[in-house]
């Protein structure tokens, strides 16, 4: 089904983000996923080319597209089609940016926000801890205010940008009371080269090579107050204002890839041979590819409803956790049947099925696993 969501100007920046791919990530695969992260320049590069930035306000050096969703699903598509290593762009304008955008008061607008846009400035959040993944409320990361300053202590895991960012957007504890709940949670930023901030291990994964993913130590750093971003006692609040957009554009790049994926296993089914004819033509094989490419049609509908939930101010946490949950475990079967078309060649890395199997399992798992999306989902029709 032709998609209408998207209008001229979301195609022409598709179509750079294409090039942007091509010329400036292509050449620099093997490199990148050797090394386990891509090369800071590629952030500014990103930037100039305007993949970044789109939805920071004109007044810092973006776009000024705020509202208009649209531009981060282009870019979360086509990188999320692409056969290769490249920077997590999607991190940088999904998921930690709008806290800058939201929460950020003007001088700290001033002060982070041109970095920000350019791409000089490289972003990450940090929630999970070792003992605390899903369950948020489960946190030990403390701030202590003394003066001015917060001291921050506490450790961080499955961070990513955690080697290559500037500034961290560290999720912690502000109020010791046991009693105070959600309110006992607040957003501070750290910034590269604060004493006591440490980047442990580059975490060696299955699968998104070179995406880097860390462990972050905050041993007695002191944060200035200054740095608070939003209410202090409001940072889970803050936190659940802006899934949405994260689960969303999760959602989005999971299907974008199993498409990309799907698209490449069908041609394979029509060139490859088994007893005299096409794979694709027995029976069985033809019914999967049928399943596929009607479930995947249903899931960009869903998407593209989601898309327009936002411009019109109605996407909620139940509506984008239905699209997560749905659109990755989609993915997931959907890339695991390509990979079973595919025989044992599927098995090969050298085959892009294999590489996307390792690199698509962990989306049923960020951003909140299957099972709080589900849990949200079901919350929400009063059980």
């Amino acid at each position: 089904m032709k998609r209408k969501i998207f209008e001229d100007e979301h195609e022409a920046l598709r179509e750079t983000a294409r090039n942007f791919l091509i010329r400036e990530c292509g050449p620099y695969n093997e490199e990148w996923t050797k090394a386990g992260q891509v090369d800071r320049e590629i952030f500014k590069k990103a930037g100039d080319a305007g993949l970044l930035g789109f939805n920071i306000p004109e007044e810092y050096g973006g776009g000024g597209a705020m509202d208009d969703f649209r531009f981060n699903a282009v870019v979360v598509e086509e990188f999320a089609k692409f056969d290769g290593a490249a920077p997590g762009l999607s991190l940088q304008n999904d998921v930690v940016a709008p806290y800058f955008v939201h929460l950020a008061n003007d001088e700290q607008k001033k002060r982070w926000m041109p970095g920000i846009a350019t791409g000089e400035t490289i972003l990450a959040v940090a929630m999970t801890e070792p003992g605390a993944g899903s369950d948020l409320a489960g946190i030990k990361t403390s701030a202590k205010l003394e003066g001015d300053h917060y001291v921050l202590n506490g450790n961080k895991t499955f961070i990513s940008s955690g080697i290559n960012s500037d500034l961290v957007v560290v999720v912690c504890r502000t109020n010791p009371d046991p009693a105070a709940g959600h309110k006992a949670f607040s957003l501070l930023v750290v910034e590269r080269g604060m004493e006591g901030f440490e980047r442990g291990r580059k975490l060696d994964k299955m699968g998104l090579k070179a995406q880097d993913t860390a462990e972050l130590h905050f041993n007695n750093v002191r944060v200035p107050v200054e740095n608070l971003l939003g209410q202090e006692g409001m940072g889970f609040y803050h936190l659940m204002q802006n899934l949405p957009s994260e689960r969303l554009s999760i959602g989005i790049g999971a299907i974008a890839g199993a498409r990309a994926i799907f698209e490449e296993t069908l041609q394979y089914t029509r060139d490859r041979k088994a007893f005299g004819r096409p794979i694709g033509t027995f029976q069985a094989n033809r019914f999967t590819l049928a399943e596929m490419a009607t479930e995947l049609d249903i899931a960009e509908v869903y998407i593209d409803r989601c898309l327009q939930g936002v411009l019109d101010g109605e996407l909620d946490a139940i509506d984008a956790s239905k699209n997560k949950w749905w659109c990755t475990e989609l993915a997931k079967r959907v890339i695991d049947s390509c990979l079973q078309l595919h025989g044992g060649y599927g098995y090969m890395n050298e085959y892009r099925v294999a590489r996307a199997y390792t690199d698509a399992r962990i989306q049923t798992i960020f951003g909140g696993t299957t099972e709080i999306m589900k849990d949200i989902v079901g919350k929400s029709l009063g059980v």
